[in-house]
């Protein structure tokens, strides 16, 4: 499912212009977006959260050539389902 896809099936679910609908999944994840980057968590009771991580400076190597690369610490973005979801799909 693509972001049309998304718009379309929540304007149709909600009762709403197709307009209001991607203005509203616009607005959230926009609003999302925001508390990731300054680190904050987001919990959605019955979905899940996301939450932003770590990683600490590693080793890699390049498959082509067998060359060791330093992959340097960065931050990413981790989402874990809620118990809800989990039920419903593991």
């Amino acid at each position: 499912m693509n972001k049309l896809d998304l718009v379309k099936t929540l304007a149709q679910s909600a009762n709403i212009s197709k307009a209001d609908a991607e203005r509203g999944l616009v607005s959230l994840l926009e609003t999302m977006k925001d508390a990731i980057e300054v680190g904050e968590r987001i919990n959605l009771v019955g979905f899940g959260s996301f939450s932003v991580i770590d990683r600490a400076p590693r080793v890699g190597r390049n498959p082509k050539t067998g060359e060791q690369v330093k992959i340097p610490p960065r931050r990413s973005v981790k989402f874990c389902p809620g118990q809800a979801l989990k039920q419903k799909f593991f």
